[in-house]
């Protein structure tokens, strides 16, 4: 056992310095990421260069980070700075150069010792070092193309510059280059005072000039080429029309010709037709105006005959009418009777309820009262029996005076029934009459409601009898009336009927009379009252109106009033004769009838 002790503390001992070996490398084991170098100063002669990780001791090594990762550096040349080319035409132009460390141990040394990782790293500095060797290697390749040759061999053109460029830059190399913007300067940039610039305006415009003369050339003769193409052809529409044109006019006056021709052969035929239609509708004229007299006289007597029958219907209907109000009255008395009758019934039914309601409180207060006598002698019974108990356990134990004292309590207790007895018989009395003070005083209200419904309904049928008698009496004089009435009439028919045919016209002419005479005198009273309110329109319309007539003595109102009175003259006469009421009937019907044939 003593010769293993050794053997495991040495096993201990390795793993544990196998252990802090693993922790001491994992803690100064320093990695780098993709586009990037890490530089280690070590103690030897020449740095450590890696691109994927190393371990950096603490005070003997020494670390430091260099970017590799592909810059840009744009060089922007425009306007008076811009790339003059071969043929002295200056250009504006933007080329963007990709440029990177080459990925080796000894350029990125050589880059480290040159300029240093920070400065290496940094796009200022990168831009600073290149930017003037760029550019010119740029006007270099410009100077050697023409202007047309830059856009021609765009390729060429890069292939030229990487070439001056070249690959190796002191540890750095360039990718690739592109032209963002190629055009030329505009003319109003370059200095005319320029040798190049000078020589290149003059080609430029030279240029132009000649393109621009070309193309106005090209224009005219596409003029010239469209101008003669639409002549030719507008020569030959207007032959075309032309021929058109003479062609329709000679239709056209062979139409009209023949228009010609039927219009008077309809004309004629038009006239022979009017001719024909004016006899026969004289004709016409002439019948339609016998029938409508005869019509006009068929309806005057229907008129005359509606006129009796609806005065007689008239007077049929208000008999039946005022019967019906009579009858409906009468009805409506009886309904109020009968329904008061039923009112004071069931007021005296309601006075039964409350006599009834209030025998039954009296009885209510009378148990009540009853119970609380029966409970009072209970109470002073158990009471009595409470004591004596009491006085009997006592008189066990104690003396002859404690005996006394219980049977003095005993009297006292009866006293106290006999006290409480009293007052219960006072507090039924009081409460019996109380009830039958209740009683009257219901009895009385009652009486007193009954005699206020009788009274009352013995004044309406006081009433109703009043006015059924006056009723009565109103319909017997109706129908006296009526009676009279329609004697009267039969005897007027029966006396028409029994004169002769003189007779009889004269009656119905001083019917009409009569009746012309009512609707005269109702026709100026309408019209009294259209003038009247006629007359207020006029007022309110003229209140605030300033009006001046000028016609010397009178003359325009004058003229007014014989205007407004020869038109009123006239409608008078036409609204009060017949014959003249039939002559214009007699001409708008003649109007009527003309007016479709004008």
């Amino acid at each position: 056992m003593e010769q293993l002790i050794p053997i495991l503390v040495a096993v201990v001992a390795l793993v544990l310095l196998a252990f802090g070996v693993f922790a001491l490398l994992a803690r100064f084991y320093r990695q780098v990421d993709q586009g990037k170098a890490l530089i280690v100063n070590t103690l030897k002669s020449e740095p450590l260069v890696t691109f994927t990780g190393a371990i950096v001791y603490p005070i003997i090594h020494r670390a430091e980070v260099m970017d590799i990762s592909v810059k840009t550096i744009e060089i922007d040349r425009r306007g008076k700075e811009g790339l003059i080319c071969k043929d002295n035409i200056r250009a504006d132009i933007k080329v963007t150069f990709f440029v990177r460390v080459n990925k080796t141990h000894e350029d990125v040394l050589k880059v480290a010792q040159a300029i240093g990782c920070v400065r290496a790293s940094d796009q200022g500095t990168v831009e600073g070092l290149f930017e003037a060797k760029f550019a010119e290697a740029l006007k270099t390749v410009g100077k050697r193309m023409n202007f047309e040759d830059l856009y021609k061999e765009r390729d060429h053109f890069k292939d030229a510059i990487i070439e001056v460029i070249g690959k190796d830059l002191n540890g750095f190399v360039m990718d690739d280059c592109a032209i963002d913007y190629l055009e030329q300067t505009p003319i109003e940039s370059l200095d005319q005072n320029n040798i190049m610039d000078a020589e290149g305006i003059r080609k430029i415009t030279d240029l132009t000039v000649t393109q621009n003369l070309k193309t106005n050339e090209l224009r005219q003769k596409e003029r010239m080429e469209t101008g003669s193409q639409n002549l030719a052809g507008d020569e030959a529409i207007f032959r075309f029309e032309q021929k058109r044109s003479e062609a329709e006019a000679r239709k056209n006056k062979e139409v009209s010709i023949s228009q010609s021709r039927e219009q008077n052969e309809a004309q004629r035929i038009a006239n022979e037709e009017a001719k024909r239609t004016l006899l026969a509708h004289e004709k016409n004229s002439e019948e339609t105006m016998v029938a409508q007299q005869a019509r006009e006289r068929a309806v005057l007597v229907a008129m005359k005959n509606k006129e009796r029958e609806i005065a007689v219907e008239i007077e049929r209907v208000e008999r039946a009418r005022q019967m019906e109000v009579t009858t409906r009255e009468n009805d409506v008395i009886a309904q109020q009777i009968t329904r008061q009758a039923e009112i004071e019934r069931q007021k005296r039914e309601i006075a039964e309820v409350v006599r009834g309601r209030i025998a039954v409180d009296k009885t209510v207060a009378e148990e009540e009262e009853r119970i609380k006598d029966v409970r009072a002698i209970a109470e002073a019974s158990r009471h009595r029996d409470t004591l004596k108990i009491a006085a009997e356990g006592e008189a066990a134990q104690m003396t002859t005076r404690q005996v006394k004292a219980a049977e003095a309590a005993e009297e006292v207790a009866k006293a106290q029934a006999r006290q409480r007895l009293v007052l219960a018989d006072a507090d039924l009395e009081v409460a019996d009459k109380q009830s039958r003070a209740k009683v009257r005083l219901a009895e009385g209200t009652q009486a007193e409601a009954s005699a206020a419904g009788l009274a009352a309904a013995r004044v309406r049928e006081a009433d109703a009898k009043a006015l059924e008698l006056t009723g009565a009496a109103e319909a017997s004089a109706i129908r006296a009336k009526m009676s009279a009435e329609a004697s009267g009439i039969g005897e007027k028919a029966e006396a028409m009927k029994a004169l002769d045919s003189v007779s009889r016209e004269h009656e119905e002419f001083r019917l009409r009379l009569d009746q012309q005479k009512v609707i005269s005198l109702e026709s100026i009273r309408a019209k009294r009252d259209v003038a009247g309110v006629q007359a207020e329109v006029l007022r309110s319309a003229f209140e605030h109106a300033k009006i001046n007539i000028v016609g010397g003595d009178g003359a325009f109102f004058e003229r007014f009033i014989r205007a407004v009175t020869v038109g009123q003259s006239i409608d008078g006469a036409v609204d009060q004769s017949e014959v003249l009421k039939g002559l214009m009937s007699q001409l708008g019907s003649i109007s009527a009838d003309d007016a479709p044939k004008g």
